[in-house]
């Protein structure tokens, strides 16, 4: 009887989850005697009535390794933990369906589970693993805010993507002598936004690991423009904080979803510059979804097949509740509990940092 392997991508889409879903089933395939599913729109899949598990083969993944998104699909709503339920009065709340999980694992006779997600699907993971799940969790996000790991992949596309938004910006800049304010992703950490500023020469990168000071804002854009340039850019990360201010944000009422939804940081920061007395016309844009979709980079599609290979090699291994990670120049298993117990923020006090202000981009402060 074949041994079966359940994988779910859960959380925000990002590109490389098919390289990954690729990598496993054609590592798995040279083992003869293992049969992978997938789960399908990250644990949903094995909770609706009835299941939606599809057969992963190696002729059903060929050639996705270059395709955005994920071919099982993704949801970051819900889970086994907190399993949305509508009440007769049209309400909804939320209840636990971990043991039901379990249940059901065991019911489909899968012998191990392969979690590909982010912080918040890393912590699912974790918790299933409490419960006597075998699971091996894949670090992915774009944010790159997981840690223990140098590089999550997904991240060079989406600073690629921000970068030629830099660079597109620059030229529109120039021509109408504006400002130009670029809010890109990143939740609580500033990684997109400072590679982004460095790669597409910013002048100003606010992120959320350095409040910022719209004084000091203003100071640098005055200066350059006092220097004969006639235009700015500004990178934002869309968790940026003003000093003894807050993350911009709107909280969300769909059921399961996450209540907080960050968002409008470069819009606040339009209008903090207006009432400063900024003078040069301003205009706004927001990357949003783009940042996360569209074929994933060279770079992310070999991290993400990197992943996949080691993530079954670790099922075989039986290494239950690690994490796959990325430790230069090699792929390494960590516990998954230390990979979630503190975000990857930049260290303000890190090389990358000092390069941004080596090259006299301001950072707010």
């Amino acid at each position: 009887m074949k041994k079966r392997v359940l994988i779910a991508t859960g959380g925000g889409d990002c590109p490389g989850l098919n390289a990954v879903i690729r990598a496993i089933v054609k590592r798995a395939s040279q083992e003869h005697n293992w049969e992978i599913l997938g789960s399908i729109d990250a644990f949903d899949g094995l909770l609706r009535d009835p299941m939606h598990l599809v057969e992963l083969t190696p002729e059903k993944v060929a050639g996705i390794h270059v395709q955005g998104g994920t071919i099982i699909g993704t949801t970051n709503k819900g889970g086994p933990f907190a399993w949305p339920v509508k009440n007769h009065d049209g309400s909804w709340t939320t209840v636990d369906r971990s043991q039901d999980f379990m249940d059901r694992l065991q019911y489909q006779n899968i012998d191990a589970v392969i979690n590909i997600g982010g912080d918040g699907s890393q912590r699912i993971s974790q918790s299933l693993f409490e419960l006597g799940c075998p699971i091996v969790g894949v670090p992915k996000t774009i944010d790159n805010d997981l840690s223990l790991t140098d590089f999550t992949f997904g991240f060079q596309t989406a600073v690629d993507t921000a970068t030629d938004a830099v660079d597109k910006l620059v030229t529109t800049a120039a021509s109408h002598h504006r400002i130009l304010i670029l809010e890109v992703m990143g939740r609580y950490a500033g990684w997109i936004a400072l590679h982004a500023s460095i790669a597409g020469g910013a002048e100003v990168c606010l992120i959320p690991e350095i409040p910022y000071d719209i004084n000091n804002v203003m100071q640098a854009i005055n200066e350059r423009i006092d220097s004969g340039k006639g235009f700015a850019n500004i990178v934002i990360a869309e968790g940026a904080i003003p000093i003894a201010g807050s993350m911009a944000f709107s909280e969300s009422s769909e059921p399961g979803a996450m209540k907080i939804r960050l968002g409008g940081a470069g819009l606040r920061l339009s209008q903090e510059l207006k009432d400063a007395g900024c003078s040069i016309e301003i205009r706004e844009t927001i990357l949003g979804h783009l940042q996360r979709g569209g074929t994933p980079c060279a770079f992310d599609r070999i991290l993400a097949s990197q992943f996949g290979v080691k993530a079954f090699e670790m099922v075989m291994e039986q290494k239950w509740g690690q994490m796959v990670a990325y430790h230069h120049p090699n792929i390494v298993s960590v516990p998954i509990k230390d990979a979630i117990k503190d975000y990857n923020l930049v260290d303000t006090s890190s090389d990358i940092v000092n390069t941004a202000r080596g090259l006299g981009i301001c950072l707010g402060d």
